[in-house]
């Protein structure tokens, strides 16, 4: 019975750590892919954590959130961790969240003249 009864609380246990990464993780509806922006500024801030990294890119005038991919695609495309490091020039090509104006989606980012594409 203790068998059973620790089985039951283990599989309760991993079921709500799947919910919780599910449910951290957003679909891509909220940004409007008929509207493609493409800006250039300075990273502030970069996070390369999952389920999307992101980076606090400074522009002229706005300063945007951008999410961009995974890590494990990041990594797998040639966008390192230390390539997103604060004070670094980018340029960012995506789309505009519908909701929330200083946010976007990154389809391609261009760091130090090497583009790689996200999606």
């Amino acid at each position: 019975m203790r068998r059973v009864v620790g089985a039951v609380v283990v599989a309760g246990v991993l079921s709500l750590a799947v919910v919780g990464v599910a449910g951290a993780h957003h679909g891509w509806s909220g940004y409007d892919a008929s509207k493609e922006v493409t800006v250039t500024g300075t990273i502030k801030e970069a996070g390369y954590e999952h389920p999307h990294g992101s980076v606090r890119l400074e522009t002229p005038g706005k300063t945007w959130i951008v999410v961009l991919a995974p890590p494990s695609r990041m990594e797998n495309r040639g966008l390192k961790r230390e390539m997103l490091t604060p004070g670094t020039s980018a340029t960012v090509v995506g789309y505009p969240n519908r909701t929330e104006q200083d946010e976007m989606r990154a389809e391609r980012i261009t760091i130090a003249g090497k583009t790689t594409e996200l999606r």
